[in-house]
């Protein structure tokens, strides 16, 4: 069953992408492994009840708000993590030139009715984010709407299928969203800028668990400088912070075992070098559960 399911989430046509194992011993009514392969934060708290014992995260700093409690989470959440799949990547926050703004906090002040697209996936890690940095810029999607504004959450993301139509047909004047080197250059064709965020809410930002990052025009020449916006890198692997330290292990030499038979963005065989020691594009937002930093120290990736 487990090569049939990889199989088909390898395929292009197969939209049914993310998956839930459970694992039991032979003859046992319990299942007591289970393993959630979504990126979606609000899977976390399945982990911390122990309805499941493995979860994944993009980005890495989602799980910032989770473990301090910051809403949608009612309570701090005793989670450590694993390890962090590399992927570089920001936040993206594109408007439209016609409205004259650079900074997003400009739209709090201006009450601005933006024609705002949204993923459609609404357990999405982007939108809880969008929701915290709007917060911090002093405004949020109901006011949006509240000053005459449309917010909709359509299909795909911004460099394909439906909402690379929209973006380019001009019908919204905003488009947030991750992944933003997919779809720099459509936002730019389009008539777009990308907004920073002021130093005060980026600071905010990061007292929830965040953390800054620069959209470069160094790497993007097209940009008119450089954009403050948050980092959305990193696959987090995690678990409860109480995990034993043999299933923590079991998990952790399953991983090396299978690097070459895992795909990531940047080639063939995961990087575990990378993985376990904050890297930029592989942020350990939270402390590593004392196993699997125990493993990783004994396998000589961390030093």
């Amino acid at each position: 069953m487990l090569e049939v399911a990889s199989e088909l989430v390898g395929r292009d046509g197969w939209t049914r992408k993310q998956a839930k194992i459970e694992l039991r011993a032979q003859g046992s009514e319990r299942w007591d492994v289970g393993l959630l392969g979504s990126d979606s934060v609000h899977v976390a708290p399945e982990v911390a009840r122990g309805a499941a014992q493995f979860a994944i995260v993009n980005p890495a700093t989602a799980i910032g708000p989770a473990v301090r409690g910051v809403p949608p989470f009612d309570a701090p959440l005793p989670l450590a993590a694993i390890t962090t799949v590399p992927s570089h990547d920001q936040l993206g926050l594109a408007v439209s030139r016609r409205l004259g703004v650079a900074r997003l906090e400009e739209i709090a002040d201006r009450r601005l009715p933006l024609r705002l697209s949204l993923r459609v996936q609404r357990d999405h890690s982007v939108l809880v984010m969008i929701d915290h940095v709007l917060a911090a810029a002093g405004l949020s999607l109901a006011d949006i709407a509240h000053w005459g504004g449309t917010v909709t959450y359509d299909e795909g993301i911004p460099d394909r299928g439906e909402r690379k139509r929209i973006l380019a047909s001009g019908s919204v004047d905003a488009v947030f969203d991750e992944g933003i080197y997919n779809w720099v250059d459509g936002a730019l064709d389009a008539g777009m800028r990308f907004l920073s965020l002021s130093d005060a809410s980026l600071a905010t930002l990061e007292g929830i668990g965040y953390r800054r990052a620069v959209v470069a025009k160094d790497r993007y020449p097209r940009l008119d400088a450089d954009v403050r916006t948050l980092d959305f890198s990193g696959f987090l692997v995690y678990c409860r912070a109480d995990t034993p330290d043999d299933l923590v292990e079991a998990f952790c030499s399953g991983l090396e075992a299978r690097r070459d038979r895992i795909p990531w963005q940047g080639g063939s065989s995961l990087p575990l070098e990378r993985m376990c020691v904050d890297a930029v594009d592989a942020p350990i937002p939270i402390p590593l559960h004392h196993a699997a930093e125990r493993f990783w120290r004994a396998r000589g990736y961390l030093g």
